[in-house]
Parts: C-alpha cells; structure tokens; sequence
C-alpha cells in the first residue's frame, strides 16, 4: 500500500491592516469666515491702542484673507494681548421650579373658560399673578407674547378635558411647568432667561384626555426688561412713574 504524506494546510497569511486616514490637527483645518473676522477684530484693536503701526496692520490683514488654515491666522495675532483672553461664559439665571408658598395669592386675578367653544385671552393685555384656564370640550389660547407684565411672577393653573389650553410667552422669560396627563399631553418648553429681572411664567395643572402646551413664541420680546412695569403687590413697592406703566413692551 503506498503511502502517500499529506501535504498540511497552508497558515493563514495575516492581513494587512486597513490604513485609516490620520485625524486632521486643528491648525490644519480650514479656516472660517467667522475666525478671518476675529482674528482681525483683534488686530484693529491693537492698531487703535498703538500696539501695531499702520504698516504692520496693513500687512496682517493681507495675510490674514489670504491664510488658508486655521493654523497661518494664529501667528498673525500671537504676540498680542486678545489672542490670550478668554471671552467670558454667558451668565444665565435658573429660574425656581415654583413659586413660594404665598409668594402667588389663591385667588385668580383672571378666568378664561371654554366649554363647548373658545376662549382667548391675546394681544396688549395686563397679565395678573394668577390667572385660571379651563377647557372643557373646547380650547383656550393665553398669548403673552404682548402682554404687560406687572408682577415677576405668574402663575397659570391650566386643566383640560376633551379640550386643550395654548400657552405663549416671549422668548426671553423665564417659563416653567409643573403637571401631568391622564391619557393627555402636557407639555411645557422649559425656558432660562439672561436677564435676572425678566418675568417668570409658571404653568401649573392638568390633561385629561385632551393637552396642555406652553412654549415661546418665535421672534417676540419682552422689551426693556429693566424698564419693566413696578411691581405692585400690596405688600410694599409703589409704582413707578405713569409713562413708564405705560410703554409698550414690544
């Protein structure tokens, strides 16, 4: 019987490793428009505090629209003084969850009811500490996007069932929400105003087979948030002047 040698299986041949791209170093990217635009910010700073002649600006600039990367414009401002300061973080004030107790008095300074129908309360309205909204098999719309706001706090108890209640605020109040939905929706678009003085909107209550939203009305203001109407609980603080009461916020 012949015997024949079998040959073993060839090892397996390891493979060659894929070759990814190298990560691109931050000074090798391309630079912006915006980035030309600060880096000569901060040369015709310099130029005005006398830090670089006419000469050596007029030269800087050049270089700095015609740098490709992000990397040739940082040489352009490395031995002045801007290109090491740090801008500083925008402050933005946390408004409270809910107001304190006894800080919104129980009692409604304005009701807006809609059984069976619709009820709105918008336009250059005055916007008391509590207002009441109910929706029953019908739909309210509260708009505050012009409203005057004489109080930092408003409090909107907002219930719905079969029905649905609309709330709007300017973009730049604080807005917060505390509540829920029993087969419903309820939703509110929490808010952070920059100002520390801008009004507070508190949404308070509930959905029952219907919804309740509130959120900020694209492109409207409260405006002279400083100049705002005073504040005119009957614990202390008067009034300000009468044409101040009655600038139009918007």
């Amino acid at each position: 019987m012949d015997l024949h040698k079998q040959s073993s299986p060839e090892p397996p041949r390891p493979q060659a490793p894929v070759r990814q791209d190298a990560e691109v170093a931050p000074a090798e990217l391309r630079a912006s428009d915006a980035e030309r635009d600060r880096i000569a910010d901060i040369l015709r700073e310099a130029h005005a505090e006398g830090r670089l002649t006419a000469e050596e600006h007029a030269e800087r600039i050049g270089g700095v629209y015609e740098a490709k990367t992000v990397g040739e414009l940082e040489p352009l401002i490395r031995d002045l003084p801007g290109a090491h300061q740090r801008r500083p973080a925008p402050t933005r004030t946390t408004a409270p969850n809910r107001p304190a107790d006894g800080e919104i008095p129980a009692e409604a300074d304005d009701n807006v009811v809609a059984v069976f129908s619709a009820s709105v309360r918008k336009g250059r309205w005055r916007a008391g500490r509590r207002i009441h909204a109910y929706a029953v098999f019908g739909s309210v719309e509260i708009d505050l996007s012009e409203a005057l706001f004489e109080y930092p706090r408003v409090m909107i108890k907002a219930f719905s069932v079969f029905g649905s209640v609309e709330v709007r605020v300017p973009e730049n109040v604080s807005l917060r929400g505390t509540g829920g939905g029993v087969l419903g929706n309820f939703e509110v678009s929490t808010l952070d105003s920059d100002d520390p003085d801008a009004p507070v909107v508190f949404i308070d209550g509930w959905a029952i087979l219907g919804s309740v939203e509130a959120r900020p009305k694209r492109g409207k203001f409260v405006a002279n948030i400083a100049d705002k109407l005073g504040i005119s609980d009957k614990a202390g603080k008067g009034r300000r002047k009468t044409e101040k009461t009655e600038r139009k916020y918007l």
